[in-house]
């Protein structure tokens, strides 16, 4: 299992990516969180196996295309990642 830290911008809030992402989340098996930051960013923690990680990333990037300027990609180490039950939008 590994995780992944990933931001994005461009025009990512008041657009339904969160929701997206947490649907698109729900056919993988990832766990962790997308939630908006105060700088107008995206952020997802993405934990799993790194194959299934990559389909789900991907899959955010070709449906949100539009949407997105710029993504951010950070593996974070094992001590950095929390443990996740399911992948959740947090507020």
């Amino acid at each position: 299992m590994i995780s992944k830290r990933v931001q994005y911008s461009g025009r990512v809030q008041g657009v339904g990516f969160r929701y997206k992402t947490h649907r698109i989340a729900q056919t993988y098996k990832v766990t962790g969180y997308v939630k908006n930051l105060p700088n107008g960013q995206v952020e997802v923690i993405v934990k799993g196996e790194e194959l299934e990680i990559n389909r789900f990333l991907s899959a955010v990037s070709q449906q949100m295309a539009l949407n997105i300027e710029n993504m951010m990609v950070v593996d974070l180490e094992s001590s950095e990642s929390q443990n996740f039950s399911d992948f959740l939008i947090e507020f």
